[in-house]
């Protein structure tokens, strides 16, 4: 502050008033330059105050490459369990939430129809087996015996034939007859032979195929019935439906009593012992996926996750989203995750040892687009290096070029350091210390 001049109480009569004044003004000026030269000496003090900041060393460690990716569980396995046959239902013995296991009874549908039809076909295939004993044990049918009557009467006539040729030959012989009688009755002989053998050869087809036959025909009929009787109890069976799947019931639509409809889900069944994510990776990550990798389940806002593996991963992109989907089955203990959840999942794509390693904190923008980060060197000064990064994994970030395991950078404080600029390496506590004294009271 300007100091104040006292003032003469009369002015000089010899006119040293205005040599006062001059004074004065004097005084002023040299109060002006001395608070431009400090007002210099101070700006150029903060101008060449290094900069506080923090360093690290560059480190060298594993890092994992993990691919994330977000998606939708889906159940294990999954039933809808059809009715076969259009019938109401009687009694449900589960209800939504139970468990169950693979071929348990889950309802009744009305069946006293078919059961009626059951006893019918039990009745008929027991005629048709009746039948066929009868017509296995049969003595001989009506054709038979006609072909035996036949028989029987050419042995007859082949006999007397034989008779009257012997009884002619004799008289021959003793000259009491002609030869053209003998002859004559060799004619008759002959053809009274022919004709049994005919008839014992017809009447030997008649007894080997015509009974076969029959007895054939009685063996269908008894197929036939039993086909019958055992499609009228599969219908009774589908009267009671079952659970492919061991599970729990996800959806039971119906209640006792409204009418199933066959082709329509009676109950749906899902086994969420173990679930299926089934994520979507960007194609870029999709082609370090391969079946077998580990991998982690996650939901938003809950802290559990399920370990799992990779099954499947596709083979085509989706040409909507541009995206690879792929699935990864996880054990579900307690079945704590649902079907039908929004999850996000960390495949661990590449494991990486004795990798350069720096905090992400560390990386600044480089020039043309590229990546760098600050060193700093024994004489405090800072230098800005170009560097090629790698995996990203967290707070870690790999250094595949530009550093190496030992060198300081900065991780706090480096934004705005120009390259070879005076630093002053300070601690977390002493950084917050610096903060809070520069900023406005």
């Amino acid at each position: 502050m300007e100091p104040a001049l006292e003032q003469p109480s009369r002015p000089f009569p010899d006119g040293r008033g205005s040599v006062w004044s001059s004074f004065r003004a004097a005084a002023v000026i040299a109060g002006l330059f001395l608070s431009t030269a400090c007002s210099k000496k101070i700006e150029t003090a903060e101008a060449e105050a290094p900069a506080p900041v923090q360093v690290t060393a560059v480190t060298q460690d594993t890092i994992h490459r993990v691919v994330d990716a977000d998606g939708v569980l889906y159940p294990r396995d999954q039933a809808s369990v059809v009715p076969k046959i259009s019938a109401p239902v009687q009694k449900f013995f589960v209800s939504r939430g139970d468990h169950l296991k693979a071929g348990q009874l889950l309802a009744t549908l009305e069946n006293r129809d078919l059961t009626a039809a059951v006893t019918e076909s039990k009745g008929l295939l027991a005629q048709a087996e009746s039948n066929l004993r009868s017509t296995s044990s049969a003595t001989i049918p009506e054709q038979v015996v006609k072909a035996q009557t036949d028989v029987q009467s050419a042995q007859q006539a082949a006999d007397a034939a034989q008779k009257l040729l012997e009884n002619r030959r004799n008289l021959l012989k003793e000259g009491a007859l002609a030869r053209k009688l003998v002859d004559d009755a060799e004619v008759a002989y002959a053809q009274a032979k022919s004709l049994l053998e005919a008839a014992q050869e017809h009447l030997r087809d008649l007894q080997s195929v015509g009974k076969l036959e029959q007895v054939k025909t009685a063996q269908a009929q008894v197929e036939a019935a039993r086909g019958h009787l055992q499609s009228a109890e599969a219908q009774v069976g589908y009267s009671e439906v079952r659970s492919p799947i061991s599970g729990i019931i996800a959806d039971r639509p119906l209640y006792a009593g409204e009418m199933a409809s066959a082709g329509t889900p009676l109950l749906t069944v899902m086994d969420i012992s173990s679930i299926v994510a089934r994520v979507n990776v960007p194609q870029t990550q999709a082609t370090t996926v391969r079946i077998g990798q580990p991998a982690t389940i996650t939901q938003a806002g809950n802290t559990d996750k399920l370990e799992g593996k990779v099954t499947v991963v596709s083979p085509a992109a989706d040409p909507n989203t541009t995206t690879v989907q792929v699935w990864i089955t996880a054990d579900n203990p307690n079945e704590r995750f649902k079907p039908g959840a929004a999850v996000h999942a960390a495949i661990l794509t590449e494991t990486i040892r004795n990798a350069t390693l720096v905090p992400a904190s560390a990386i600044l923008p480089g020039e043309e687009g590229g990546t760098a980060v600050l060193t700093v060197s024994s004489d405090s000064r800072a230098h800005l290096r170009p560097v090629e990064t790698g995996v990203r994994s967290g707070d870690k970030v790999q250094i595949l070029s530009g550093v190496n395991p030992g060198d300081e950078v900065v991780v706090v404080g480096g934004l705005g350091v120009e390259d070879k600029a005076k630093v002053r390496i300070v601690g977390a506590a002493e950084e917050k210390a610096d903060e809070d004294e520069d900023e406005p009271k």
